[in-house]
């Protein structure tokens, strides 16, 4: 287990590149404009949420492919992006093409499980198929088969002017030591670690066993199993996100605003949510100096090194140039961090 003393090593962000339907471009341009300035202001990584058939970022590989052309040094992630929307071998071109353009930079996370509101998208989404499709774990483990380059077809060769391939091309060497599982439970983050990927642990876990919980303690818990079980052991990999909301910039305005939003959720975090039994972290407000104490004192944070701290829905872009300059100015030294600089 890391000493509280010690240095937080990487530091990232997430966004959900939320977006206006009437004017759904800007809110786009927006989302790789916050990515540059996370690359100026020294951040390690940017990651992307996905959101399909919502008013956020339905295509994080698009958007990471263009934000790859506009920085240099930041690695970029998605997390996470939920496999059952996806066919693996697609996703692994993708992914591929992705990595080769940011010269090794992208860093993808992946969940399992079946798409939410399944009932409801599945004839658009495999019509004729979907009772026969493996929302399970073996569905990561074919993708990252074939982005290890083991075969995708049974043929190569040339045939006439075209010459094929049995593997995944472009062959991203390096990118599947770089992939993240997003794991909400305890099982979950042992077969991570019995698989050597490396692990998410977001703002949102599993309820397990029987209450009162603490939150933060079960997500220690939950890197520990990780760690048990993966190769690397203690080395292993292991980033944590939470909500976090430095104001030392912020303006009144923007300070009543979060105050609000943190309000809101705040209810959420005392009991477990819906029938999957969710259990959220507690949103982190108030100067750097006051989040970095918070976060010292957290269970789960004191069992990594690095963090991608998620920006909250539905703010304006003004808002997020503010947190995020006062996390890598502020919060980030206060818990050890030291700014990127260019590559």
């Amino acid at each position: 287990m890391p000493s509280a003393g010690e240095p937080l090593e990487r530091m990232g962000f997430l966004t959900i590149g939320s977006f206006d339907p009437a004017d759904p471009a800007a809110g786009h341009r927006d989302t790789l404009a916050v990515v540059e300035l996370g690359e100026q202001l020294g951040f390690d990584s940017a990651w992307l949420r996905h959101r399909h058939l919502q008013h956020g970022i339905s295509s994080p590989v698009a958007v990471l492919a263009a934000a790859s052309q506009r920085t240099r040094r930041i690695h970029l992630g998605t997390a996470v992006t939920p496999l059952g929307w996806e066919n693996p071998l697609r996703l692994a071109e993708d992914w591929a093409t992705v990595d080769v353009l940011s010269g090794g930079r992208l860093e993808p996370g992946v969940s399992v499980g079946p798409p939410v509101h399944f009932e409801h998208v599945r004839d658009a989404l495999y019509p004729g198929t979907a009772q026969a499709e493996d929302f399970g774990y073996e569905r990561v483990l074919r993708l990252l088969r074939l982005l290890r380059g083991e075969p995708a077809s049974t043929f190569s060769g040339v045939e006439g002017v075209e010459t094929y391939s049995e593997q995944v091309q472009p062959h991203a060497a390096g990118l599947v030591r770089r992939v993240w599982y997003g794991a909400a439970s305890t099982r979950s983050a042992r077969w991570a670690g019995e698989n050597g990927l490396n692990l998410l642990t977001s703002s949102v876990l599993k309820a397990e066993g029987e209450g009162p919980w603490d939150f933060a303690q079960l997500q220690a818990q939950q890197v520990r199993a990780f760690r048990a079980e993966h190769p690397a052991g203690a080395a292993a990999r292991a980033s944590q996100g939470l909500v976090v909301l430095p104001t030392d910039s912020a303006t009144a305005a923007q300070r009543r605003k979060y105050a609000d939003y943190v309000a809101a959720r705040t209810p959420r975090t005392s009991t477990p949510q819906g029938p999957a039994r969710l259990l959220f972290a507690a949103d982190l407000l108030g100067s750097a100096e006051e989040v970095a104490a918070a976060l010292h004192a957290h269970a789960g944070y004191r069992e990594v090194r690095e963090v991608v701290f998620a920006l909250p829905f539905g703010f304006a872009r003004e808002d997020y140039e503010q947190i995020l300059t006062d996390t890598a100015t502020r919060l980030g030294p206060a818990l050890g961090w030291q700014p990127q600089g260019p590559r």
